[in-house]
């Protein structure tokens, strides 16, 4: 692999891990968000029709910006019992094909 490819791929990876501990602090609004809407909810009767979008848009950003994390970590839980028998270049083929599968349905 060429020496700018290497370079590319190495600051996309970067990319991948710093944005992902940067998303990963979306966790402590959405505990924030779902607190919210217990206390509103049960403690002052006041239900709020908005919070669960909202819960569900965080969570959805949470699961996909600190899935590129995740891969770019090597801490995706596959099945390794195909992975083992599989050169590296058929191995990063399967992960890219079903990482897009996932992401693009």
């Amino acid at each position: 692999m060429p020496i700018s490819a290497r370079r590319l791929l190495r600051a996309i990876d970067q990319l991948s891990y710093w944005s992902g501990k940067a998303f990963a602090w979306l966790i402590v609004a959405l505990t924030f968000v779902v607190s919210l809407e217990v206390f509103k909810r049960y403690i002052l009767n006041a239900p709020t029709a908005w919070i669960f979008d909202f819960n569900n848009m965080l969570y959805g950003t949470l699961f996909m910006m600190c899935g590129a994390y995740t891969l770019a970590a090597a801490g995706h839980v596959r099945a390794d019992f195909v992975y083992i028998y599989m050169k590296p270049r058929w191995t990063s083929r399967c992960t890219f094909y079903f990482s897009f599968r996932a992401s693009w349905g």
